[in-house]
């Protein structure tokens, strides 16, 4: 008797550590979406109109709408767009977050790029606040999934399980990560880098092979960057 009782009470002990198990993916905790606080955009995350201009810069003074591969005139025509939505960021864990890190979290580069307005708010094709189950771009799908999971790691949000798959789904089949710039008609890379700079037809382009063309350094905006290493993110190789 005493030793089935010892059985119990050990299984019993073992139980919430069970029920305490997170799921992840990719490293990120897999879980429902919840708004554990109100949400107000304007007031929970500001950011100045400014950054539109510091976006321009880091696409080497492009303006570009990477989700459709439209070039425009100037930044007057664009919106600043969210990569991870504020909203959808709320409800992945910022709605617990101090006031500073929501702030960053509005302004910082790595979640920002340019769009459309119609791409950019709700309609039609809009991408309206929604997560990567709910929208996808027609273009730059492996930068752009990649680039979810780089921020939602940086600010330990939260996917949920829709999500994950659709994000899976789209980096498993990606080679780069790299923003790709199309030409202006929006079918085709501009070039075939590999076929231009590629010497050793290795799929990739080293700095030798970029200085032997004469190409370097090569900024985010040239075709054969996307082919290249960028180990320190600054948008420019082989400096």
């Amino acid at each position: 008797m005493f030793k089935r009782l010892s059985i119990v009470c050990l299984i019993s002990t073992q139980l919430p550590f069970i029920a305490m198990a997170q799921d992840t993916w990719r490293g990120l905790v897999v879980t429902e979406e919840s708004r554990c606080s109100p949400y107000d955009k304007k007031k929970q995350y500001p950011y100045s109109q400014s950054v539109e201009d510091d976006i321009v810069e880091d696409m080497d003074g492009l303006v570009y709408g990477p989700y459709t591969g439209r070039y425009f005139e100037s930044d007057t025509s664009t919106d600043i767009e969210h990569i991870v939505a504020a909203s959808e960021g709320h409800d992945s864990g910022l709605c617990d977050a101090s006031a500073e890190t929501r702030k960053e979290f509005a302004s910082d580069l790595l979640n920002l790029t340019l769009a459309a307005p119609e791409i950019n708010r709700c309609g039609p094709g809009g991408k309206c606040g929604y997560d990567a189950a709910e929208w996808l771009p027609n273009k730059n799908k492996c930068w752009f999934a990649n680039r979810i999971v780089e921020i939602k790691t940086k600010y330990a949000l939260s996917v949920d399980r829709a999500e994950a798959n659709a994000l899976d789904a789209v980096l498993s089949n990606c080679q780069s990560f790299a923003m790709i710039f199309y030409t202006e008609n929006n079918d085709l890379p501009r070039q075939d880098a590999l076929a231009l700079y590629d010497d050793n037809e290795n799929g990739q382009i080293s700095c030798t092979e970029a200085r032997n063309h004469n190409i370097a350094p090569v900024t985010r905006a040239h075709v054969a960057y996307q082919y290249m290493r960028d180990a320190d993110g600054d948008g420019v190789v082989c400096e």
